[in-house]
């Protein structure tokens, strides 16, 4: 069949297809289901328990919520708390916490050594791994390379299935190691076959951290700061645990509660993070931002910033969706811990970078628009910037190409998946089956002569 044929012939499945795939919202009225697994006020559907990670942006008084502001915290210790902790000793932090998260406690320093040791023992890919499965097999994106690397390392694992807890925390060690091998390779061969760059392949170096190791090996020329590598290393740290709530991590749980391996499991966990609903939002902030400086004449009146803000929201500029991206959470309500840690290594970072005039920028977004929510629906209505926000703006200034925005969050979170994967294991063995109502009448079959 011709691909014009064939391209014509799928259009009018596809409409036959939308016809009988539509499920009209009356139904989802009649019995009160929850789309989004989300209740009428926002919160979300309450499906399981957790050590892990804890969320907290509002609390409920009378059905109703009650703004405060926003809390995370990992295995009950406040990240704020834990964040100011290893920056005042001047150290790194994201091993720290994949210790805290898969172990439930922070590591004494014999232990933090012995981890790190462990996790630069498993850093390095398999034999013949990068030529066969990254350089020959290149990807435009790098989550698709990412997802199927992981498939992938199932095939050389010498016992992939079992899951027990010694087994399932032998393979986390390791994918939290190769995760940042996998991607910053990924991302060269794609700069290499689809972009016509120069193909640099840097082995992962002992004693480095994870975010030292990246910036390592996706710059040719192997040099950072120690800003860079603090920068970077906030954001695997803050992107690393949120909840069991969000989409990613519910579908660890989900997946894992089958009894499947632990490749399938992250596999899945990364589809899910690779949506631009979820893990893709910061570089919707980024489009904006560039949209806005096309548009705005004088970015330090604030008047004109606001008010193209405003067109934003009337669906009248950029993409029409009336969203302000980077603006707004589904928990949090006046502010995103996350968000005010960021912001403040953003400053730092543009000060080295000589970047203060689009900080600057940032930051009158986040307040404009927190103006004009409240004038728009009334004064106490409260949103905050949330993570991605100044997430993009951070790897823009360490000139980490917007291919690897998503792929770093996964790097990050992988931390997390593994360690509710673990509970989801020891804790609750029944297999997720969640109810569907069919809401299709029964109809009499047909025979095919006389359809």
């Amino acid at each position: 069949m011709a691909l014009s044929n064939e391209n014509e012939t799928i259009k009018g499945f596809s409409k036959l297809a939308l016809k009988n795939n539509h499920i009209p919202k009356k139904y989802y009225n009649k019995y009160d289901v929850k789309q989004g697994l989300r209740n009428s006020n926002g919160t979300g559907v309450l499906v399981g328990l957790t050590d892990i990670g804890s969320v907290q942006g509002y609390t409920m008084h009378k059905g109703n919520k009650i703004p405060m502001e926003g809390k995370l915290y990992y295995r009950g210790i406040d990240i704020e708390k834990i964040v100011e902790g290893f920056q005042m000793e001047n150290r790194i932090g994201y091993e720290e916490i994949c210790f805290l998260l898969l172990f439930g406690r922070l590591p004494n320093k014999d232990e933090l050594k012995e981890f790190n040791e462990l996790l630069d023992q498993c850093r390095y890919l398999p034999d013949g791994f990068t030529e066969n499965m990254i350089l020959k097999i290149p990807s435009k994106d790098i989550m698709n390379k990412l997802q199927r690397s992981v498939l992938v390392l199932y095939s050389h694992d010498y016992n992939p299935d079992s899951i027990t807890i010694d087994n399932i925390l032998r393979q986390s060690i390791q994918l939290i190691a190769k995760f940042p091998t996998i991607i910053s390779y990924g991302y060269q061969a794609k700069a290499h076959y689809f972009n016509r760059d120069s193909l640099f392949i840097h082995s992962p170096k002992p004693n480095m951290g994870t975010a030292k190791n990246i910036l390592h090996m996706i710059r040719s020329h192997n040099k950072y700061t120690e800003t860079e590598a603090e920068a970077l290393d906030l954001c695997l740290v803050i992107h690393s645990e949120h909840g069991g709530g969000n989409n990613s991590t519910f579908a660890t749980h989900v997946v894992s509660s089958s009894g499947t391996d632990t490749y399938s499991t992250i596999s899945a966990a990364i589809g899910s993070l690779k949506g631009p609903k979820h893990g893709g939002a910061n570089l919707k902030v980024l489009r904006m931002i560039e949209n806005i400086k096309e548009n705005v004449p004088n970015l330090k009146d604030k008047g004109q910033l606001k008010d193209y803000l405003l067109k934003i929201l009337k669906r009248q500029v950029f993409n029409k969706e009336g969203l302000i991206y980077g603006m707004g959470h589904a928990v949090y309500t006046i502010s995103d811990p996350r968000a005010k840690l960021l912001k403040k290594k953003a400053h730092k970072l543009a000060l080295e970078k000589n970047k203060m005039e689009e900080y600057n920028l940032y930051s009158s977004i986040e307040s404009l628009s927190k103006e004009l929510f409240k004038e728009l629906k009334g004064h106490d209505f409260e949103i905050c910037a949330n993570v991605d926000l100044y997430s993009g703006f951070i790897y823009e200034m360490l000139n980490i190409p917007s291919d690897l925005y998503t792929p770093l969050f996964a790097c990050a979170r992988i931390a997390g998946w593994c360690a509710h994967r673990i509970e989801q294991i020891v804790s609750d063995q029944k297999i997720m089956r969640p109810a569907y109502i069919s809401v299709q009448e029964n109809t009499p079959y047909v025979s095919l002569c006389n359809r």
